[in-house]
């Protein structure tokens, strides 16, 4: 039989325990209805998310898009800035809630992540030097690419034969690759090549648009947290509807957005 000094222990030791529970769920509970919205994006793809080298504060459409989806939830937005392929690692591990930093909704992401509705219809291009022997996709072969690490861009510079793939953590510095030399060509998004050809001209860039790649860029989402994606797509239909998303789109893009653009993507 216990004494009753060993008793009281025991009992005291159950209590703590059953303490330990019931705080560990308390703040489990207050993150999910945290007033808070932890962003992963990674800063260096122009005009969607980059550094103001005049403020050094994140801006770019993607951004500004974020920050109006957090208003409208009532959220505090915080940005975090991370490698392109630390993305979805970040958002399984609960260090970010939402990952908005031009993420093409593919198959293989849909597996380990949610996605908002589409809020952007993308396509690849094909950048080179001026002057380059590059007028057809034929021409790349054996050739030496850059492209950033974990993109679509990359999956695609893989695939044409006998290349030499040179991948890196930022799209500018794949751009500055194929700019000192070291690739005859880099596979990046369109956007992103005719953002940079406006801005450099300098640099005498060419580019051609990737045929057959269009696709569709989308805010990532822990898998587990569909309650904030139901949220995000709602907010993103109410911006359309009020003419907030048209007004950022025609910021960044100079056009109006598109009608058309799905709701939801599937894949077979």
């Amino acid at each position: 039989m216990l004494n009753s000094k060993l008793k009281k222990l025991i009992i005291g030791g159950c209590m703590l325990v059953m303490a330990g529970t019931v705080i560990g769920g308390c703040g489990s509970s207050s993150q999910t209805t945290s007033n808070k919205l932890i962003v992963g994006t990674n800063a260096t793809f122009v005009p969607f998310e980059f550094k103001d080298e005049k403020t050094q504060d994140y801006t770019g459409f993607d951004i500004e898009l974020i920050r109006a989806i957090g208003k409208r939830l009532n959220k505090d937005v915080e940005l975090k800035n991370v490698a392109f392929d630390a993305l979805i690692p970040a958002l399984n591990t609960h260090d970010i809630d939402v990952a908005a930093s031009g993420m093409t909704i593919t198959k293989a992401r849909s597996e380990k992540v949610l996605f908002s509705s589409p809020y952007y219809e993308n396509a690849l291009a094909v950048v080179y030097k001026e002057g380059a022997n590059i007028t057809s996709l034929d021409d790349l072969k054996g050739k030496k690419i850059a492209a950033q690490l974990g993109t679509t861009g990359a999956d695609l510079a893989h695939k044409i034969e006998g290349t030499t793939v040179k991948e890196f953590d930022h799209s500018n510095e794949a751009l500055l690759e194929l700019q000192n030399g070291g690739a005859d060509a880099t596979v990046i998004d369109l956007p992103v090549a005719q953002y940079y050809s406006t801005k450099h001209p300098d640099q005498h860039i060419k580019f051609m648009a990737y045929p057959n790649t269009k696709e569709y860029l989308g805010l990532a989402i822990n898998k587990d947290n569909k309650d904030l994606q139901e949220q995000i797509n709602k907010a993103i239909a109410d911006m359309k509807a009020d003419g907030e998303f048209n007004t950022l789109y025609k910021k960044w893009f100079n056009v109006d957005a598109p009608a058309d653009m799905p709701v939801v993507l599937e894949f077979k």
